[in-house]
């Protein structure tokens, strides 16, 4: 898997051609707005081929499975599927229960090499690039493991030792970034200075900012961890820096808003959120399907 700055981490993408329809069978999920139905975990949804495909992939939304469409794996799917059993929970319907299982701490682990591969390709956290580049084997060598050593992993152990260097990185890029409380620049982009060297930058680790009107917000480098902004207007916004790694974006309105060096956003937010043709986003990730075009 390609690391090296720039990398566009093609293994750490869902790829449900090459999967077991895992995540279709071992997740729960209960009749609301996001799926029509009700499921209990570990039983297939009623969509799921004989071939593992969805059925109805193509109109997930249009038939009350919007839910879908916000999910990813982070490649855990594939890896759980073809390197860790290699014969699918109908061919061996014994494993089936652990297989799930282990589907859900790969999945953990995928998504923290996801992170782990972009601290790898940030200038800004050069000074802990070695130690980036180790977490990433660690973790990576953790994945490789049988399904018993992957049951029997202390996952929030890792989590949290994980965590500690990430939030390093964000230190290291929400200091470089430009806006409120910084006179230097954001990556490509040009610092305040003046009476922005006065201010502090938005600490809203954890925040409940749920349907809060932040349009045209400057929050570069901004510190948005773990925050819920679900309905939150960050239209327009700018949100270069920000760390969002956790951040709840359901239903967030990210429409014109510039997210393009944002820390740690991840597929599944932005799937999560609401946008359209203007907003701007990390290379690594791709505009929804759903998403508007802008109004004219």
């Amino acid at each position: 898997m390609d690391t090296s700055p720039g990398g566009d981490r093609l293994a750490l993408r869902a790829n449900c051609a090459d999967c077991f329809g895992l995540c279709c069978v071992a997740l729960p999920f209960a009749a609301s707005a996001d799926f029509a139905i009700t499921k209990d975990a570990g039983r297939p949804c009623p969509n799921l081929g004989a071939d593992f495909r969805c059925g109805i992939h193509a109109r997930l939304r249009e038939s009350g499975f919007p839910g879908c469409t916000v999910y990813d794996c982070f490649g855990a799917g594939q890896k759980v599927s073809k390197v860790t059993f290699g014969r699918s929970w109908r061919e061996e319907p014994a494993n089936a229960g652990r297989m799930f299982e282990v589907f859900a701490v790969m999945r953990h682990l995928h998504e923290l090499l996801w992170y782990l591969g972009e601290g790898l390709s940030l200038p800004e956290a050069r000074p802990v690039h070695a130690e980036l580049r180790r977490a990433f084997e660690d973790t990576e060598h953790l994945t490789l493991s049988g399904p018993g050593e992957l049951l029997a992993l202390d996952v929030a152990a890792h989590h949290d030792a994980v965590n500690g260097l990430l939030l390093r990185v964000s230190e290291l890029v929400r200091a470089a970034a430009g806006g409120p409380g910084s006179g230097g620049g954001s990556r490509g982009g040009k610092g305040q200075g003046g009476k922005g060297r006065e201010r502090r930058k938005a600490d809203h680790r954890g925040a409940d900012l749920a349907g809060a009107r932040l349009r045209r917000a400057d929050l570069r480098g901004a510190n948005l961890r773990g925050a819920c902004l679900i309905g939150a207007d960050l239209s327009g916004a700018d949100l270069r820096g920000a760390d969002l790694i956790g951040a709840d974006l359901r239903a967030a309105d990210l429409r014109g808003a510039n997210l393009a060096e944002s820390l740690f956003l991840t597929q599944p937010q932005v799937n999560a959120a609401r946008g359209d043709d203007a907003t701007r986003l990390p290379p690594a990730l791709g505009r929804p399907a759903h998403w508007t075009l802008r109004q004219q």
